[in-house]
């Protein structure tokens, strides 16, 4: 993790919905590489949440604005000065997408160019590096067996696959616009990755919520597409491909505009069914019920998978954590938040980083080498 202080520690980084599950990951994980952390975010969006069981707002310089109003966000990023942005605030519940169409493009799209519009008229003086996230759900899935390389397509059958992919085509109209002049001081990358669990995340609709919030009270969960396979992988997984694309963009003008997928290795994709019967291993009295039959049939993908070859080659970056690992890890942390009042989340959120980064460098990957 060297690396990643040598970059970091000392920083200005704005994270944008640093209030969400993958942003609290992430501001923490910024925190104990030793950067000044500027939070920009809408309310908490659910209760319970990461954001509050870890006591974030100890060390984030908390601001509750919309990432839609440019002249407010602008004005953070002028007078916090950053060095790195990673853009993270989004709606990003695929239901809620159906129920809320138009709410939901104006928040994925127009929230990322206002995002760049702000950096562009803020006209900070030093190098910016902007990390912004999309989706793996903005490609066009045609149920393949392999992965999608970042040249794919474009699809979006449902709102917020298309609101992801508006929001690419916004990210690369600016950097060609803007960012790609020669004497431009900013620089953009842009992530893919997807079905990200771990401990923290209570969004609705999500099959690891969905099933601790029912087991934690006893109850039955009902799940609405059990076949459905996914590639899962723990939130540590992509946030070190952020990190690590952050850091690389600040050094090599080269990847300005370049987009990258994070996932987890091929053989790696699992049915829903599958996820929970893993989960099971760690967590008594399981119960599920196969709800398809019920379920309204709006869009949702059967099988999607990534290529990361890009990420490898040039990044050097690959997935850590094996099936198991991420499984155990995820059910781990809610049982240690369900059943241990005693325990700071905080300290075991950190410890679980520093485990993810020790078995990293175990491995011989190259971002966790303390050297």
């Amino acid at each position: 993790m060297k690396k990643f202080q040598d970059i970091y520690s000392g920083k200005n980084v704005i994270v944008t919905g640093h209030t969400g599950f993958k942003g609290s990951w992430l501001s923490t994980w910024l925190n104990i590489l030793g950067a000044r952390v500027i939070g920009v975010s809408l309310d908490i969006p659910t209760e319970p949440s990461n954001f509050s069981a870890l006591k974030i707002s100890k060390f984030v310089k908390d601001f509750r604005i919309d990432i839609r109003d440019t002249k407010a966000l602008s004005k953070i990023i002028k007078s916090h000065q950053p060095d790195y942005i990673f853009h993270l605030a989004a709606q990003s519940l695929v239901r809620q997408s159906y129920q809320s169409p138009l709410e939901t493009f104006s928040i994925n799209a127009l929230g990322s160019v206002s995002v760049l519009e702000s950096l562009r008229i803020a006209q900070i003086d030093k190098l910016v590096s902007a990390v912004m996230i999309t989706s793996d759900k903005v490609y066009d899935n045609l149920e393949w067996k392999w992965g999608y390389r970042e040249t794919d397509h474009f699809g979006g059958l449902d709102p917020y696959s298309a609101s992801k992919g508006m929001a690419e085509l916004g990210i690369r109209s600016y950097v060609n616009a803007f960012f790609k002049k020669p004497i431009s001081n900013l620089r953009i990358g842009v992530t893919r990755a997807g079905n990200v669990i771990g401990g923290g995340d209570w969004a609705i609709d999500r099959v690891v919520p969905d099933c601790i919030n029912a087991w934690s009270k006893n109850n039955v969960v009902k799940i609405r597409n059990p076949h459905a396979t996914r590639p899962w992988q723990h939130v540590l997984e992509p946030l070190s491909g952020y990190l690590l694309l952050g850091s690389e963009l600040t050094q090599n003008l080269l990847l300005n505009g370049e987009a990258y997928n994070f996932g987890p290795n091929a053989d790696q994709s699992y049915s829903v069914s599958q996820l929970i019967e893993e989960m099971a291993k760690y967590w008594d009295r399981v119960r599920w019920e196969d709800d398809s039959k019920n379920y309204d049939k709006m869009h949702e993908a059967g099988l999607l998978k990534l290529n990361c070859d890009k990420s490898l080659f040039d990044l050097n970056w690959k997935p850590t954590l094996s099936f198991r690992d991420t499984v155990c890890m995820t059910v781990e942390w809610y049982k240690e938040f369900y059943q241990n009042n005693n325990i700071s989340m905080y300290d075991y959120t950190i410890n679980q980083i520093k485990e993810y980064v020790k078995l990293a460098n175990e491995k011989g990957i190259e971002w966790a080498d303390n050297d």
